[in-house]
């Protein structure tokens, strides 16, 4: 049975003036937070799977069903988890139909990327390299370390309309090939999370305004003096470890890039 994580038990804690370890003020529903976040981390539950309810896990933490649901509460507003009435509460996933587009911020002028349907995929490359110092910094790995690296082409109607590079830790992402990344019918990170038990819970983007080189004008079929946006993302794992650095060219002839701001 896990226990609450008291200052007490943590060698890095604050020390009083006696030198003893004195509690942990982060509120009890935060530490029980962390406790199922743990357990999500550590793949207790699947992207998908039911996790117990709030009465077993406050037995399971010795708490109150009110503190057990604070928590949830969390971490459902930060998208982790999604309750359905009458159902229960359940690991979210980049399956579900309304989570598969949280990431996916381009969309196309007229209509709903929904009604688009999904790009289609041509991957020009994918391999196993080692890690430059830029690549390591970004996924908090050692320079020369192993990732996975791939470039690929996303279409809509036919036209070529982001030219994406992307870096994947290797032991994460061991074996992964340039069929799987082209071939997955549903989200690029729903394939993660199936194949490779990684589950992207959120990210962070750079956007800049870039001209094309001659290389990557040619792949997607314009001009060198063609505007793009440059968009580079972070996404990371539970408790904030990086899985995923992704480079993006976006045309903006027939599409625009939509950020939700609350």
């Amino acid at each position: 049975m896990s226990s609450l994580p008291f200052a007490a038990d943590n060698p890095a804690a604050p020390q009083g003036a006696a030198g003893v370890a004195t509690p942990a003020f982060s509120p009890l529903y935060q530490q029980i937070k962390g406790l199922i976040l743990q357990s999500l981390q550590q793949g207790e539950w699947k992207p998908g799977e039911a996790i117990p309810s709030e009465m077993e896990l406050a037995a399971r933490f010795r708490v109150s069903q009110g503190t057990v649901r604070k928590a949830i509460d969390e971490l459902a507003a930060e998208n982790l988890v999604m309750r359905r009435q009458g159902k229960g509460t359940f690991v979210a996933t980049h399956a579900e139909q309304h989570v598969q587009y949280r990431f996916l911020k381009l969309l196309p002028d007229t209509g709903d990327a929904r009604v688009e349907g999904p790009a289609q995929r041509r991957v020009i490359d994918c391999r196993r390299v080692r890690a430059n110092a830029d690549v390591a910094r970004a996924l908090a790995l050692r320079s020369g370390d192993a990732v996975m690296q791939a470039r690929r082409i996303l279409s809509f109607a036919g036209v070529p309309t982001i030219l994406e590079d992307i870096w994947l830790p290797g032991q994460a992402f061991k074996g992964l090939t340039a069929e799987q990344l082209a071939n997955y019918q549903g989200p690029t990170y729903a394939m993660f999370e199936l194949d490779f038990g990684v589950r992207m819970v959120r990210a962070e983007e750079k956007i800049r305004a870039v001209l094309p080189d001659d290389e990557q004008a040619q792949l997607l079929q314009i001009t060198p003096v063609t505007p793009l946006l440059s968009v580079e993302r972070i996404a990371y794992t539970y408790n904030d470890v990086p899985m995923e650095l992704r480079r993006g060219l976006y045309r903006t002839d027939t599409h625009h890039y939509r950020n939700e701001l609350s």
